[in-house]
């Protein structure tokens, strides 16, 4: 997995003034997990761009003046309006002792069910959660999509890899391939029309009405 590197500063008080301040500067608060004791940091919102805007994962160095440090993004708030990084949590990396991260899901092939059959292919899962030394975290999981025809299905086991254990069960639905709406409409359309065609050839001439009974007293006359 590839590495982006986050040149920050250690910050000497945590209070809301100061977290307030470093945001007025352009400047994101962080904490680093997992080593001991929490170290809060900051860093300029722009370095932060090609770690949280990546369509995959990517492992982050974080240089404190002397100091450096492996880590994985753990948690990224926003702001509800403007979608500014309002703060974000790392987890410190430790060579030789598994991590657990989430994954993005790399969607490869074109799919005969889709682009012959007129299927959809529904992503079931955009990630997946593995466990793995960090020197084995892939930046993504390539999901072969190549053979499936419409009603198949790509499990984790299909995708599985011997570097890293998947957090999921064995029939976990990574992708697959259904019957596109219109196209169910048709069938239905069809079947309907067949049905319709069949009743029609199979109508018979109502039976004729009986004639009705003579009226008492007239039958004599």
């Amino acid at each position: 997995m590839k590495s982006i590197t986050i040149k920050g500063s250690k910050r000497e008080s945590v209070g809301k003034a100061s977290t307030k301040a470093l945001r007025n500067a352009e400047k994101v608060p962080c904490v680093l997990y997992g080593g001991g004791n929490a170290i809060h940091f900051s860093a300029d919102e722009l370095s932060f761009s090609n770690l949280v805007y990546n369509s995959k994962a990517h492992t982050a160095v974080i240089e404190l003046e002397d100091e450096t440090y492996n880590a994985i993004l753990q948690d990224v708030q926003f702001h509800p309006l403007s979608d500014k990084i309002l703060h974000i949590d790392f987890y410190q990396l430790f060579e030789g002792k598994e991590i657990s991260m989430d994954i993005p899901v790399e969607f490869v092939g074109q799919a005969p069910g889709v682009k012959l059959s007129g299927g959809v292919l529904s992503k079931n899962k955009r990630k997946l959660r593995v466990r793995a030394l960090p020197s084995n975290l892939p930046d993504s999981i390539i999901a072969d999509i190549s053979n499936l025809e419409i009603g198949n299905k790509l499990y984790v086991t299909d995708v599985s890899d011997e570097k890293f254990t998947f957090l999921h069960p064995d029939n976990t639905v990574v992708c697959q391939v259904r019957n596109s709406r219109v196209s169910l409409i048709t069938e239905v359309e069809e079947v309907e029309g067949e049905e319709g065609e069949e009743g029609a050839e199979g109508e018979t001439a109502p039976a004729a009405e009986a004639a009705p009974a003579p009226e008492e007293g007239k039958a004599d006359a």
